[in-house]
């Protein structure tokens, strides 16, 4: 048998990544799950994969199946009835020794030292199963097969359909909906179009990329699931974080939020789960902790992914048991919390290098909502800059306007502090203004003192972008114009991407920091771009 190796894990958390990304966004629950068993037929070599759930009339019924080559995917029901009746995994490592699967998925044309293994998991939430995920494949002594930890990972696999079918379960049972071949319900996920079809209060977002948001706010806000808000700091995941609270039955409960970053451990400690008199220096009366505090509410958690490694075990047990001692007390404090939690950090690659636990991210990463960057959603930036004008006005009696040419000139910029930085950009411009209009002059980039210009941020790259991932807003930016300074450059509109970066290239001497200020984009998409586009670079 084969060890598990950090090469291993790694994959296996970008394979989690991808399939929470494809549950979350697809147009159908069994879309969803048929795009999930082509996930794994690559991750795991399976060779038939199903997706049985249990319809109103109680029976089990195959909801989505994976087959490749020749054969149709199925379930054998004394397995299925196994699995489901002892809650546990059931696997068979060559299935001629058990005669419920010899037939089953029996294969001709095998090789003499072939087998096929068969793993099957049960579907469950917190209540008895209701439904199985099953695989099977052909493998040989020669192929490494960790067969435990395969059942981990389709056990991780089962918890994340189980989630998701609840979820469209929950929304299904308030309106009638198609069903499917077992009767079960059929909720499309909300897909926005480029009209507002949704909204959320306190967060402006007219374009697909936040109205994907709001749309899966709407669709998670009901139930008691954990969420894992993903995105850049500055984003707003704070404010989408309320926006959960307010849409579920909670809301007339507390919303308590505590940035984890902010605090060393031993202050953390006493902050989330309170203390007794006298239990430390300086605490000189019982205190309650943030979780008691959200006891039937909603608690945040932002930054969690900063949170120590030794912090992060005494974190675990509270989130699995929701149960916990305050700091320096030994009764048993019980809470019922809602979970909300944020980070802008690459969860993937630390849990593979070891920074942060991967139990404690498999408990978080219930249900992921990404938040988009300012960039990926231009189109907003309008309604973002007048709605921080008119805050600016209302604090300081004025009536300042935006001329047209200085919204354009806010649209085209980059923002690696997204909304964060919009609005001090807004409040900077306003407060220099002289006159009742906002022109572009009176805005720092035309005026060489954009910070973005020459502060040049990483982008946030999650683990499944590869080396070789597209290039996504850089080429928004090499078609478009958005960048800075490239005013002896105007007729740049009428070229090609690759050849509006290789007059860009050529302008700053092929040095990539520089061109990417030019542009609009960090020096990592500028790389991004010259791989994509083919285009050597120059020694001067």
């Amino acid at each position: 048998m084969a060890v598990s190796t950090t090469a291993d894990t790694s994959r296996s958390l970008v394979s989690l990544y991808e399939i929470s990304k494809i549950l979350t966004s697809s147009p159908t629950l069994d879309g969803a799950l048929r795009a999930v068993l082509n996930l794994l037929s690559s991750y795991l070599q399976m060779r038939h994969g199903v997706v049985a759930i249990t319809g109103e009339d109680g029976e089990l019924h195959v909801v989505a199946s994976a087959a490749l080559g020749k054969g149709a995917a199925s379930l054998p029901r004394e397995a299925a009835e196994r699995i489901l009746a002892g809650q546990m995994p059931f696997v068979t490592e060559n299935v001629d020794d058990d005669p419920l699967l010899a037939d089953y998925v029996r294969a001709p044309g095998m090789l003499d030292d072939e087998k096929i293994s068969f793993i099957g998991v049960p579907i469950k939430t917190i209540a008895k199963p209701f439904g199985v995920l099953a695989i099977d494949r052909i493998w040989s002594d020669q192929t490494e097969v960790n067969f435990g930890d395969d059942v981990r990972f389709l056990t991780m696999v089962a918890n994340l359909i189980a989630q998701t079918v609840k979820l469209h379960d929950k929304m299904a049972a308030a309106q009638l909906q198609p069903v499917n071949g077992c009767g079960r319900k059929v909720l499309p996920l909300p897909r926005p179009t480029t009209k507002l079809t949704y909204s959320v209060d306190k967060v402006i977002g007219t374009s697909q990329a936040m109205q994907e948001v709001f749309a899966q706010i709407h669709l998670v806000a009901p139930t008691r699931s954990t969420v894992l808000l993903r995105g850049e700091s500055g984003t707003g995941k704070e404010l989408i974080a309320k926006a959960v609270h307010n849409l579920s039955p909670r809301k007339p409960r507390a919303f308590v939020k505590v940035n984890c970053a902010a605090l060393p451990d031993t202050l953390l400690e006493s902050e989330l789960f309170g203390h007794e008199k006298g239990s430390f220096t300086g605490a000189t009366g019982e205190r309650k902790g943030r979780f008691e505090l959200a006891d039937g509410g909603t608690l945040f958690l932002d930054e969690i992914g900063d949170v120590s490694p030794a912090f992060q075990a005494k974190l675990l047990r509270v989130l699995q048991e929701r149960e916990f001692e305050r700091v320096g007390g030994t009764r048993t404090i019980k809470v019922d919390v809602r979970l909300v939690c944020a980070t802008n950090r690459n969860l993937e690659e630390a849990v593979a290098k070891g920074e942060f636990r991967a139990d404690l991210y498999y408990r978080i990463n219930v249900v992921p909502v990404f938040i988009p960057s300012l960039r990926e959603r231009r189109e907003d930036i309008p309604l973002l800059a007048e709605h921080f004008l008119r805050a600016f006005n209302a604090e300081n009696e004025r009536k300042l306007t935006f001329a047209d040419h200085a919204v354009n000139v806010l649209t085209s910029c980059s923002f690696p502090g997204n909304v964060r930085e919009l609005e001090n950009f807004v409040y900077r411009a306003a407060t220099m203004t002289r006159g009742e209009v906002i022109s572009d002059i009176d805005l720092a980039c035309q005026s060489g003192g954009c910070q973005a210009a020459v502060m040049i941020p990483l982008p946030h790259v999650d683990a499944a972008v590869a080396d070789d991932a597209d290039l996504g807003d850089g080429d928004a930016a090499l078609a478009g114009g958005d960048g800075l300074g490239l005013d002896d450059l105007s007729d740049l509109d009428a070229l090609s991407p690759r050849e509006r970066l290789i007059r860009v290239m050529e302008k700053a001497g092929w040095v990539q920091a520089k061109a990417g200020r030019l542009l609009g984009m960090t020096p990592r998409q500028v790389g991004y771009a010259l791989r994509k586009h083919n285009i050597e670079i120059k020694r001067l």
